[in-house]
């Protein structure tokens, strides 16, 4: 009779087990209420998932663009860092964090990081863009025309043709400018380039 009971207890517990959700599904509550723009709840979910399973990078990198977007840099920079310790060759990362450096004023070592990243992988347009951007805060406008166009090349999107427009504007190119910002109107591409891309 024990043994019956014992048993009966055991299959109890498994099957409770079998409904708590796991560090996957705790990551996916939190894409879905980040994309639904509420990042408290997506902090909370990545963070039951990291309590869950601490070696999910995923949870890591949604965290941290959680972070990046609601302004908290810092922990966005630690988190970004932490993903990238564990995997050296997470491109998307590399992005990520060489955008927070940006945000923070740290021009320099984001493209110290966006050149890395690019090393990784010379393909991803985000890189590109992301670098664009670095290069025209710091007013290197034909480098970042030349970062524009390789991603105009690679995935072309209106904000991309608006942002190679204006650094053409601040060269005095008005002509150049123009006709990217018509290109951007035109409705034969996407509005937005993926930046963030491991944000699925």
């Amino acid at each position: 009779m024990l043994k019956k009971c014992l048993g009966a207890v055991a299959a109890l517990g498994l099957a409770a087990c079998g409904t708590l959700p796991t560090s996957s599904e705790y990551l996916l509550r939190g894409d879905g209420y980040f994309k639904d723009g509420k990042p408290q709840q997506a902090l909370q979910a990545y963070n039951r998932a990291l309590a869950l399973n601490p070696d999910n990078l995923e949870a890591y990198a949604s965290r941290g663009s959680v972070y990046f977007f609601t302004g908290d840099y810092d922990r966005a920079e630690q988190d970004f860092l932490h993903v990238l310790r564990v995997n050296p060759y997470q491109v998307d990362a590399y992005t990520a964090y060489a955008s927070t450096l940006a945000a923070k004023g740290d021009f320099n070592n984001a493209l110290t990081v966006l050149n890395l990243a690019l090393k990784l992988d010379p393909t991803k347009p985000e890189i590109f863009f992301s670098r664009a951007g670095v290069y025209f805060m710091l007013g290197r406008y034909n480098e970042a025309i030349t970062d524009y166009t390789s991603v105009i090349n690679l995935s072309p999107a209106a904000e991309v043709y608006n942002a190679r427009g204006a650094a053409y504007i601040r060269l005095g190119n008005n002509e150049l400018a123009q006709k990217d910002f018509e290109a951007a109107k035109s409705g034969q591409m996407p509005d937005k380039l993926n930046v963030y891309s491991m944000i699925n």
